[in-house]
């Protein structure tokens, strides 16, 4: 009787845990393989901050040329652009900065008018190339900066930069000159401000448009030409350009034909030789002489310039006439902010065969 009691409780034993092991392996059943998230923390991690690089870059470099190249060609992206993502103190830029720019004006001239520019003023920082303008210690200067590619380039070619004016009179610039100084391309040139302490007319005018120009000129003796018609001066929706970042560019196409674009819009469009040269300035043989027409037009390699600029036409009218005088006073350049042009970036194209 012993015996079979053992058997019977030996057999319940079993079963009872034949029982549970089943029951167990039904709650803790593996899941599927691809129920398993396997990822690297890390390794997501790096892998979006390579996407918001690729991201950065198409928005910098491939993004869209407003331009058409023309027939059968595209546009070819140049090294020698730069969206100043690197650090360039003002006192010690570095390589990155000195591999494509020079910190000074393309010859030994230290600026118009009131304008000193240094060495030391410009820097990257944030991003940004930054040039500000202040008083001279002990003068009525105005020390800002003036900073030169060392590419210089030719048509046909796009060159469109994303900047910031300043909130000031002064004159922010991007522009290309040739090594002679005869011939000029403004990509912009403006005035940005709000209004002037020391000056007794309105600033309104300047303050909503944007100058997009070309120079022809004689040295000596000195004559400059340039198109006067009121499509220099742009002007859209009474935009104030000094209070947010802009896009402009020009497509130099060839010596005789220039297009200008705002936020990659076409603005202007100054083409032939009576807009380009009406004056016969670029004459080959002998500048100037119209009984004779050798023109060339914009036809030399040019310097690719960003600067700031007290300019005198506005600080030193030749009128004398006080209401007419533009430039900042101590308060006002006291603001740094406000005197600070910033540029996100500058590209270059050139057409080339598809």
């Amino acid at each position: 009787m012993k015996f079979k009691f053992l058997v019977l409780s030996a057999l319940f034993l079993f079963l009872l845990t034949a029982s549970n092991c089943s029951s167990s392996s039904d709650v803790n059943e593996a899941p599927e393989l691809d129920e398993v998230d396997t990822t690297d923390p890390v390794e997501e991690e790096e892998e979006e901050g390579v996407e918001e690089e690729e991201a950065t870059e198409e928005n910098y470099s491939t993004m869209t040329v407003p331009a058409d190249p023309g027939s059968g060609l595209e546009w070819e992206f140049q090294d020698f652009s730069d969206d100043f993502e690197y650090e360039a103190p003002a006192g010690n830029k570095g390589d990155a900065f000195f591999n494509k720019w020079d910190d000074y004006y393309h010859n030994n001239w230290s600026g118009p008018g009131l304008t000193e520019w240094s060495r030391d003023i410009p820097f990257v920082a944030d991003g940004l190339l930054q040039i500000p303008a202040k008083r001279k210690e002990g003068s009525d200067k105005i020390s800002t900066g003036c900073i030169t590619n060392k590419t210089r380039v030719q048509y046909p070619v796009y060159v469109e930069a994303r900047a910031k004016i300043m909130n000031s009179v002064l004159a922010n610039g991007i522009w290309m000159l040739s090594p002679d100084d005869t011939q000029e391309i403004d990509i912009m040139e403006a005035y940005g401000a709000e209004y002037s302490e020391s000056a007794q007319a309105s600033h309104a005018w300047y303050e909503v448009r944007m100058h997009i120009s070309h120079h022809v000129f004689i040295r000596d003796p000195f004559q400059d030409y340039q198109p006067k018609d009121a499509g220099s001066w742009y002007m859209k929706d009474n935009i104030k350009w000094r209070e947010d970042y802009h896009t402009y560019g020009v497509y130099w196409r060839d010596p005789w034909h220039l297009e200008y674009y705002i936020d990659g819009v076409l603005v202007r469009t100054v083409s032939g030789k009576e807009q380009i040269d009406p004056l016969f300035y670029t004459n080959a043989t002998n500048p100037g002489d119209t009984s004779t027409d050798t023109r060339t037009g914009l036809n030399k390699e040019m310097d690719i310039i960003i600067d700031v600029e007290d300019q005198d036409w506005r600080s030193s009218p030749a009128s004398g006439n006080q209401s007419d005088t533009y430039t900042p006073t101590d308060n006002e350049l006291a603001d740094t902010e406000g005197h600070t042009l910033k540029v996100d970036w500058i590209r270059i194209y050139k057409p080339v065969e598809k």
